[in-house]
């Protein structure tokens, strides 16, 4: 075998990777395990976005390669969306580019703007594609620490203390993923702000804000935010249409074109019938969030009940579609989750995964129906 590239000697293979073939032999030698652990919708697209598919596979050029910026339409869609849910103007003929799922948008934000030897910050605890990914460009991660101390919000003196000259991007996520705590006028008025004094790419990764969470808000509401940032979004959690891979990265014409220098050079576009699909999704009304959080909030009711039951300590106003909870002194995050996994067949995250600041906390998906949370929780009260 050659050797492996010298990009990958820091980088590992994803938690839930390797994780869930663990979990599938378990499964496969006949214990029951419940997975609290995957952030991947179980419910059904709406009926509306699986007709449209349906009914676009008849176009004849359903089949052919698509324009790498998306179809006319899909970036209308998204330019209405935001209009429409976020008050937020934007121009979808050079704001907003569509990704094969926002997760794309990571690596090719990286590849675009970063060098060998720049820094990135990178919050702790965060989504663990962002270290990965800056690594396997040559980047170096330079991670800030979010503590409950502090709400999970950026402690921006602290990150001061650093040599910031080196750092080109700063990734940050709210609503916040694991720890679920939203946005506020105040967080992303000062991380601008920030941005601007050092002088620095923002990028915001806006997946969960329909989830739990009655005030979704994008950093482009904010004054100053397109001379500074990009946001991610995708439509994965809010229309439960994960695996289809539909995501987009907006910003100002001259950030998007050299992401679209990296994205033309890597796919061939998305299949014409997903792009339709998506395009009757984002045209929804809001009773459709409506519906989908009376189901979100149900199975949140019944994770709260197992958390009591483990004596952990969780916030009730926080979103998204996890609970993030603190363990009862004495056991760490990784024992609690491999003593539910041997001894009860549960399986769940252990904040370690998310960064060093996840230690004495652990992690529960809410993608699951309620029969199988009562179960879980009958087996923690057994």
């Amino acid at each position: 075998m050659i050797s492996r590239a010298n990009r990958l000697k820091d980088v590992k293979e994803y938690y839930f990777s390797k994780k869930l073939r663990e979990v599938g032999q378990l499964q496969a030698a006949g214990k029951p395990i419940i997975s609290l652990g995957i952030g991947s919708p179980d419910l059904d697209p709406p009926t509306e976005v699986i007709e449209a598919i349906t009914a676009a596979m008849s176009d004849p050029m359903a089949h052919a390669y698509k324009s790498y910026q998306g179809i006319p339409e899909l970036r209308a869609a998204m330019a209405s969306f935001y209009k429409n849910h976020f008050d937020v103007s934007i121009d979808p003929l050079n704001e907003v580019l569509p990704l094969l799922g926002s997760k794309e948008g990571i690596m090719h934000i990286s590849m675009a703007f970063l060098n060998e030897g720049d820094q990135v910050l990178i919050p702790n605890p965060g989504y663990p594609t962002y270290s990965s990914v800056t690594k396997l460009v040559g980047a170096e991660a330079l991670h800030y620490n979010l503590t409950e101390a502090s709400d999970w919000l950026p402690n921006y003196s602290e990150i001061e203390k650093n040599d910031l000259s080196k750092v080109k991007l700063m990734w940050v996520n709210y609503p916040h993923m694991p720890t679920g705590t939203k946005a506020t006028d105040a967080l992303f008025e000062s991380l601008i702000a920030f941005a601007k004094k050092h002088d620095i790419l923002l990028i915001n990764d806006n997946p969960y804000s329909f989830i739990l969470n009655d005030a979704p808000k994008s950093i482009f509401q904010y004054e100053g935010a397109k001379e500074v940032a990009l946001e991610l979004n995708s439509l994965s959690k809010s229309f439960n249409m994960a695996g289809w891979r539909v995501g987009m990265v907006l910003g100002a014409d001259n950030y998007l074109t050299e992401v679209l220098k990296v994205k033309s050079n890597m796919d061939s576009g998305m299949f014409y019938g997903i792009q339709k699909g998506a395009v009757k999704a984002l045209e929804l009304a809001n009773d459709w969030f409506v519906d989908l959080n009376k189901v979100y909030e149900k199975r949140r009711a019944l994770t709260w009940k197992i958390l009591d039951a483990l004596q952990c300590v969780y916030n009730r106003e926080n979103g998204g579609m996890f609970v993030w909870a603190k363990l009862p002194d004495g056991i760490t995050s990784e024992q609690m989750t491999d003593k539910l996994l041997y001894e009860k067949d549960v399986f769940l995250t252990p904040g370690t995964v998310f960064g060093s600041n996840g230690e004495g906390y652990i992690r529960l998906s809410l993608c699951v129906q309620e029969s199988k949370l009562e179960e879980v929780l009958a087996r923690v009260l057994n």
